[in-house]
């Protein structure tokens, strides 16, 4: 019979596990390290109270930090076809009348692409790639004027801030760069945030949150909403069941974009 790890062993052991996994079970941590499910508990409260982990519903979540602000071709890459599916599945929640903010990022980049063109709607937006690729289209665009921003293509500062305090919207689709139940939806750049934080504060309806998978648990700089404050996620079906039962009992509709999706 091997001999029981003494707690600081059991820490790194979920350390581990969780560096090649990203997310965990409670169930499997205690196969793993053949413990009961209160001892796991208490390993999993110490390592979420100094920061090297999160706890969700059933399990936890490695803490993946994100500090700069990566090139918008290094971030369009990645996750293609899920974007793809995500922004696709979006636009169907744009309805003919919708006034609707739009923020910069390749996720919503795929959801400016995949709105009819003849949709009778107002795009209010900082994203500059997406409005110069989309072609001709009837619904207007409100690009937010203010300092170009080349690493995400896109526009923020004092200038954008000014216009966009000048109006409203009924909905708001969102990209983040991380998603986690602790810290919320966060993104690096802090132009970024405070633009996307006036968006959601003038939004009077539905919050989306465009998310592929990858963002779950990565925590970026600066934080632009509470878990509470979202309406409806959209993602990937790459999201863990924990993540998924853990926002569902936060109230957040989780809507998965997959290749069935019509």
């Amino acid at each position: 019979m091997s001999k029981p790890l003494i707690p600081a062993q059991r820490r790194e052991r979920i350390q581990e596990f969780l560096a090649a996994h990203k997310i965990v079970a409670t169930a499997d941590l205690c196969d793993l390290l053949d413990v009961s499910e209160a001892t796991v508990r208490r390993d999993l409260e110490w390592l979420e109270g100094h920061g090297l982990i999160e706890r969700t519903h059933g399990g936890a979540i490695q803490n993946e930090r994100i500090n700069l602000e990566q090139e918008y071709q290094q971030r369009a890459l990645r996750q293609i076809e899920e974007k793809r599916r995500i922004g696709a599945l979006a636009a169907r929640y744009i309805q003919d009348g919708d006034i609707v903010f739009i923020n910069s990022g390749t996720t919503t980049t795929q959801l400016i692409r995949s709105i009819r063109s003849d949709a009778e709607v107002t795009i209010i937006t900082n994203n500059l790639i997406a409005v110069l690729d989309v072609g001709e289209v009837d619904y207007e665009v409100l690009i937010l004027g203010g300092t170009f921003q080349p690493k995400s293509n896109s526009v923020a500062g004092r200038f954008a801030v000014q216009n966009l305090s000048q109006v409203y919207a009924n909905k708001a689709f969102i990209g983040v760069d991380g998603i986690s139940i602790k810290h919320g939806c966060t993104v690096p750049s802090n132009a970024e945030a405070e633009l996307v934080y006036l968006m959601l504060e003038r939004t009077q309806g539905p919050i989306h949150i465009l998310a592929d998978h990858s963002k779950w648990g990565v925590v970026s700089n600066f934080e632009i909403a509470p878990i509470q404050k979202i309406n409806r996620l959209i993602c990937d079906s790459g999201l863990d069941h924990n993540a998924r039962a853990a926002l569902a009992a936060r109230s957040v509709e989780i809507v998965v974009a997959n290749a069935n999706n019509k």
